[in-house]
């Protein structure tokens, strides 16, 4: 007689394909499901056993657009995504990879990712060695040394910067330098490479303030880049524009469209915010994937299911640097930056272009009233934390926003500012519900592994089923794991993952619906380097399985490594539009 590694007996298993829950045993050998069946009707011996009673089994949950390139280096777990039930996670998004790369641009590279991925330069420095080349090498240094299932797109960034050097920024590619690219692309891919990202957007700078090397691209450029993926299976497209973080304009449509028909495969692109003041965001967004359907290419919009809380501060890059002209003054050094916000007229200009137009999306940042004081670091700012700007300007006669300037120069400019998100509003949450459903959406966009000390996405997945079996409830409960394991499986094309079915990788969730969630972010000093992130642990997960390997028990990880490295072709099947 056979025997089970390992045995889920009396559990609920949502599968993943939408169809409703069912008492079942769950059976596993050799990292693959190899019986999904009536409790009690499993007849084999099994080397372990857990009893599921009362909770539910489900699908290892993927996530589409992490960051965790650098961050699997010292922490190959992919902490907090593993303990909140991810196992497959998605990198190389935004155009930005650690490879290919040529050893004297290392420092290059790593100014870039700290200060458009929020990955501190001392952790960089330290918990990374840095001793590959070609994309195949940077694979290879990661194969077998993972705690979760992990894929990487190639990024534009670092195909541009190896092939151009120093003339990536502030240039167009020669003829010679855009085939040199292709053919590093091809080879990048048929090393495993998942596909290509490119980003255009204005908030993306490098280490020297510049734009990344992605941003001189010609559309063109991009679009002999994107054709070349097609040559190769199971591959796919992420990008980003100006138009990603408010609305379109036309000729970012026409290229993501041109992208995606070049390639003839899905562009997925982050992401998608909902907010029912500006119903017509959604319309014009999704727009672009009825667009490229019309044209033979498929859009997905990714697009987060939950309010992801952020820190915030006027000493640290976020996203109140992004505001328009704001730079000017941010980008000063700290004593010339205190000068500069003390002015009155630098304060009136600041909070003009902060409401203006301009600012489009990131004008919701300039209700300074409904901020909320997170630390403080002064005498004067003493008893402060968790009073709300508006209410301490009220007391005090000034502005709102003088306020908010006067705390911050308190405290040298390092007070933590949480902004209240304004979209959390019934007829937002109505919105986002339609937007869920739409096939043209999905949802993700964690940027997990990047931002690390002002936001924590992560924990997403259990946040968001912890809203729909004991909260909003704005989907049944196996619709909300559908949404977050076999819909990203099937437009990544992952092969036998997303589904508890017989034959599938052993990717498996047990939980708790009385209680699964995360616990609050809280901003931790332990990454190299003695820099610090936001993490968040989880609540209700009871145990998580990599392909059969059990990596997370009770919320803790084990420190089991049976994660794959996901390779396009062999472990991708191809999804054309």
């Amino acid at each position: 007689m056979t025997m089970l590694d390992l045995l889920i007996s009396g559990g609920t298993v949502i599968d993943g394909t939408g169809t409703a829950p069912r008492l079942a045993d769950v059976g596993v050998r050799d990292g693959r499901i190899v019986a999904v069946a009536d409790p009690g009707t499993i007849d084999e011996t099994t080397a372990a056993t857990v009893d599921a009673t009362g909770k539910l089994v489900t699908p290892g949950f993927v996530d589409p657009h992490t960051h965790y390139d650098a961050q699997l280096f010292w922490d190959p777990v992919a902490s907090p995504s593993n303990v909140h039930g991810v196992t497959t996670i998605i990198n190389g998004n935004c155009g930005f990879t650690l490879a290919p790369l040529k050893a004297h641009d290392a420092d290059y590279i790593r100014k870039m990712m700290a200060k458009v991925e929020g990955m501190p330069l001392p952790a960089l420095e330290t918990g990374v060695k840095w001793n590959w080349e070609s994309f195949s090498e940077y694979l290879d240094r990661l194969d077998g040394n993972i705690g979760v299932n992990a894929g990487f797109l190639v990024g534009h960034c670092a195909l541009r910067r190896y092939v151009m050097g120093e003339e990536s920024v502030g240039n167009e590619a020669t003829p010679d330098q855009l085939d040199a690219m292709v053919a590093l692309l091809h080879e990048s891919i048929e090393a495993g490479g998942l596909g290509f990202s490119t980003t255009l957007s204005y908030t993306h700078s490098d280490g020297d303030g510049n734009p990344v090397p992605s941003r001189w691209a010609t559309h063109d450029e991009v679009i002999a880049l994107c054709a070349a993926v097609r040559d190769h299976e199971g591959t796919t497209l992420e990008g980003i524009v100006d138009g990603c973080l408010d609305q379109f304009a036309d000729d970012e449509i026409d290229l993501f469209v041109k992208m995606s028909v070049a390639a003839q495969r899905p562009l997925n692109w982050n992401v998608l915010t909902v907010d029912s003041r500006v119903p017509e965001r959604v319309t014009r967004q999704l727009d672009a994937s009825t667009r490229a359907e019309a044209a033979g290419g498929r859009i997905v919009a990714l697009t987060m299911p939950v309010l992801v809380p952020m820190n915030m501060s006027f000493l640290t890059y976020c996203a109140v640097f992004m505001l328009p002209g704001w730079k000017e003054v941010m980008n000063l050094p700290v004593p010339e930056r205190i000068a500069k916000l003390r002015d009155p007229d630098t304060r009136t200009w600041m909070n003009d272009r902060a409401h203006s137009d301009e600012a489009g999306v990131f004008r919701r940042l300039a209700d300074w009233g409904n901020y909320v004081l997170g630390d403080t670091y002064s005498d004067a700012n003493e008893g402060l934390k968790g009073r709300i700007v508006a209410e301490i300007a009220a007391e005090r006669g000034t502005s709102s926003f003088d306020t908010l300037v006067d705390l911050v120069i308190n405290d040298d400019l390092r007070t933590i500012l949480w902004p209240i998100a304004p979209d959390g509003d019934t007829a937002s949450w109505e919105l986002r519900k339609e937007v869920w459903e739409d096939p043209r959406a999905m949802l993700g966009g964690s940027d997990a592994g990047a931002h690390l000390d002002r936001m924590c996405g992560a924990p997403y997945t259990t946040r968001f089923l912890g809203d729909m079996i004991r909260g909003r409830k704005l989907v049944s409960v196996e619709r909300a794991v559908q949404m977050i394991t076999d819909t990203p499986a099937q437009l990544f094309g992952l092969r036998d993952r997303g589904r508890v079915v017989e034959g599938a990788h052993a990717d498996l969730v047990v939980l708790d619906p009385e209680t699964v969630g995360s616990e609050p972010a809280t901003l931790i000093a332990d990454l190299p380097g003695g820099t610090a992130r936001l993490t968040a642990g989880s609540i209700g997960i009871e145990h998580v399985y990599v392909n059969g390997v059990e990596t997370v028990t009770a919320g803790v990880s084990t420190g089991a490594l049976p994660g794959s490295l996901i390779r396009s072709g062999r472990d991708t099947a191809t999804v054309t539009p």
